[in-house]
């Protein structure tokens, strides 16, 4: 976690060793809920297999090796810290937009561990 327009100090004030570069590595969890009406014949809200897809083309490769606070955009610049919230929030709005017709986003979670996480239930 680092602010880039802050200082050494400053960092090192409000996130102690976290601050230390390059950082250090997380394996997140993502977790997404739906909400819609289960469509006959299949009764299914949304299309599982597209489902995946979606978090494989918003999340996976997005995130997945990569440093946060280089790599993503949105948390590239330092000034969003890459927390569980920040992160679920970011997701959010790049999934919800992309929802089927009748197909409403209810929640996203990023887990760093079982005990661990920050849920996303809308944008402000």
């Amino acid at each position: 976690m680092y602010r880039s327009d802050w200082t050494e100090e400053q960092n090192r004030g409000a996130f102690g060793a976290l601050a230390d570069a390059p950082g250090h590595a997380h394996d997140y969890r993502c977790a997404v809920t739906v909400r819609g009406a289960a469509e006959p014949p299949m009764a299914m809200v949304v299309d599982l297999p597209w489902l995946d897809g979606l978090l494989e083309d918003e999340v996976v490769r997005a995130f997945d090796g990569r440093n946060v606070n280089r790599d993503v955009p949105g948390f590239a610049d330092g000034r969003t810290i890459p927390t569980c919230e920040a992160i679920a929030t970011y997701v959010y709005s790049r999934l919800s937009p992309r929802m089927p017709r009748g197909v409403v986003l209810e929640r996203v979670r990023i887990l760093e561990d079982p005990t661990l996480y920050a849920d996303c239930t809308g944008l402000p």
